[in-house]
């Protein structure tokens, strides 16, 4: 405790300074002293800074975009050169006499539109298979309770090592032995689900909380409502993601349709294209036509997409 003495003698305080709120109501000048004082600008050295950052980033990413899509523009150029041209040695990088006569004679010479079709059908059948079977797998992987069940998720990922080309003799006996030789089904139904999709589904239904699946089931919903109205309408992006890539997958398939489809009529874009290579001259600017019809399609699905396509990898990753 300070005593009498001490207390007198120690200096009085100044009082702080306060606003004077009754000048500015009234609209007198106030003293710069009585202002707070204003945030400092930014430092000039913290913008070079940010802006020499996203020059960097650019230098490293126009590349890399540029020859990623080098071999689009490759195939669009060679697309509209006529056909003594894109045999030329060395080739031109820019078609000086640029035409439609590929494209053309593309769809005067070739059931194009009923190759699409095909592959087109193929395509959403798989795809909504994908989706159906995919999603209910990673459901009960994600959230069901059954003996063997981590047993059973480590095979299914397991088989992700395999080979695709060890399982095509098998498959074309199995197909054979059911009829489905040249048959769109034949096609179809070896595809009808996939383990990436099932790993997929999974690891995005794990990350969901729980309690709105409870709070469903103590409102009545019984386990088919839970996972229609609540879980798939929650799981859109990792939806979306198996949706793409399994549409994009079968639109491009090849080795599988050449095996078991042998009627022209049934065959699917990437076989049809392919098949145009004649016996003694291949007409490169004709397959590359070919190839442009298959790859617009894609490249749109894409762009519409991207959002889902890139939140479900992203969360997918990150909950795995």
């Amino acid at each position: 405790m300070a005593t009498e003495s001490e207390v007198s003698d120690r200096p009085p305080r100044e009082p702080r300074p306060q606003m004077p709120t009754d000048d500015l109501r009234e609209g007198l000048p106030v003293p710069a002293a009585a202002l707070p004082a204003a945030a400092a600008p930014p430092a000039a050295g913290g913008r070079w800074r940010r802006r020499r950052e996203r020059f960097s980033s650019l230098i490293i990413v126009v590349p890399v975009a540029l020859i990623a899509l080098f071999p689009f523009y490759w195939m669009v150029a060679t697309a509209l050169t006529p056909r003594a041209a894109a045999i030329r040695v060395p080739p031109s990088l820019f078609p000086t006499d640029a035409t439609l006569d590929n494209l053309r004679s593309l769809f005067e010479t070739a059931p194009i539109m009923l190759w699409a079709f095909n592959s087109l059908l193929i395509a959403a059948a798989i795809m909504v298979g994908h989706v159906v079977f995919d999603s209910m797998a990673g459901y009960a992987f994600a959230r069901k309770r059954f003996a063997g069940k981590a047993l059973i998720f480590t095979l299914i990922v397991s088989s992700l090592m395999i080979p695709v080309h060890v399982t095509l003799v098998p498959r074309f006996i199995l197909i054979t032995e059911l009829g489905l030789n040249n048959n769109l089904l034949g096609v179809i139904a070896p595809s009808i689900a996939d383990v990436f999709g099932i790993f997929l589904m999974r690891q995005f239904m794990q990350s969901l909380p729980r309690e709105l699946e409870e709070a469903a089931r103590v409102d009545g919903a019984n386990e088919w409502q839970v996972f229609r109205h609540i879980v798939m309408p929650l799981s859109r992006p990792a939806v979306a993601t198996v949706g793409i890539f399994s549409f994009v997958g079968a639109w491009n398939a090849f080795l599988w349709p050449l095996i078991v489809l042998s009627d022209r009529s049934l065959l699917t874009l990437p076989v049809g294209v392919a098949l145009l290579q004649q016996e003694f001259s291949t007409n490169i600017g004709l397959q590359m036509a070919g190839a442009l019809v298959g790859a617009v399609p894609m490249i749109v699905l894409f762009l519409l997409f991207q959002r889902h396509f890139l939140e479900g990898v992203r969360v997918g990753a990150l909950k795995g």
